[in-house]
């Protein structure tokens, strides 16, 4: 079965066996600036939207595998759990802020950005936060990157976002957004523009392509711990859940056509 935790496993696996470097996304941002970085790595790079505890999982088998990886929390109760956020801290795993604050503060910038402020602070007390990352809150109509239109995050000593500084013509994007690896087309926001025509549909053929040494030496692997589950009942109602989600998903990219 697919995006269990086990699967999950695997994949890093090989990708350490197979001579990848895991970076956080400040290590990225650090040595792309200082002109360090490995020939062959992974940014490693989880959103958690829902279930936080699934995320403790995830995390202790990087843990066990000496990876450090980047965990991004929203401000909803599903995801910000202050047990859960001290765990993966803990495990020694970098935490940033899964930012929505323009749709939260309803397209308002100027309300947005306190928000923005207030949350970057509650956040820094579980750990220095020196990245952040948007949610693309597929029904929403506002872009939450739109806020930078009118303010520098830099200015709150934040070093990048991964949407607007990582070079993705030499770094690999792939995510299980739409509970698939080649969901694209089920994708409002979670979506880059690359040069890479390697597509994948199962994690299966992830592990074969870096056995194969036909995985791009330069990724992020962007997944959503909610979906990668233990209890076979709650593996089928994410699947039946994610599977009505995506037809929305669909409509919802039509209607912008």
């Amino acid at each position: 079965m697919d995006f269990t935790p086990n699967k999950y496993r695997q994949l890093v696996e090989t990708l350490k066996n197979n001579g990848y470097t895991f970076i956080t996304y400040t290590d990225y941002l650090l040595q792309k600036r200082n002109n360090t970085l490995p020939h062959k790595f992974i940014i490693l790079r989880h959103d958690v939207d829902l279930k936080a505890h699934r995320s403790a999982y995830i995390a202790q088998i990087e843990n066990n595998l000496n990876i450090c990886a980047t965990y991004y929390f929203r401000v909803v109760k599903q995801s910000n759990v202050p047990d859960v956020i001290n765990k993966i801290v803990a495990l020694g795993h970098e935490v940033g802020y899964h930012y929505e604050d323009m749709t939260i503060c309803k397209g308002n910038h100027d309300a947005a950005i306190e928000h923005f402020k207030k949350w970057i602070a509650y956040f820094r007390l579980y750990y220095p936060v020196k990245t952040i990352c948007m949610h693309g809150s597929p029904r929403s109509k506002y872009d939450a990157k739109e806020l930078w239109r009118h303010y520098d995050y830099r200015e709150y000593n934040i070093l990048g976002e991964p949407y607007l500084d990582t070079d993705f013509n030499s770094v690999f994007y792939i995510t299980d957004t739409g509970r698939c690896w080649d969901g694209e087309k089920y994708s409002v926001r979670d979506k880059v523009n690359q040069p890479f025509s390697e597509t994948y549909s199962t994690t299966a053929q992830i592990i074969d392509a870096i056995n194969k040494n036909t995985f791009p030496p330069k990724a992020m692997i962007t997944t959503h711990p909610q979906r990668w589950i233990k209890s076979p009942i709650a593996w089928f109602t994410q699947l039946l859940t994610q599977n009505a989600k995506n037809q929305i998903k669909l409509l919802l990219n039509k209607k912008k056509q």
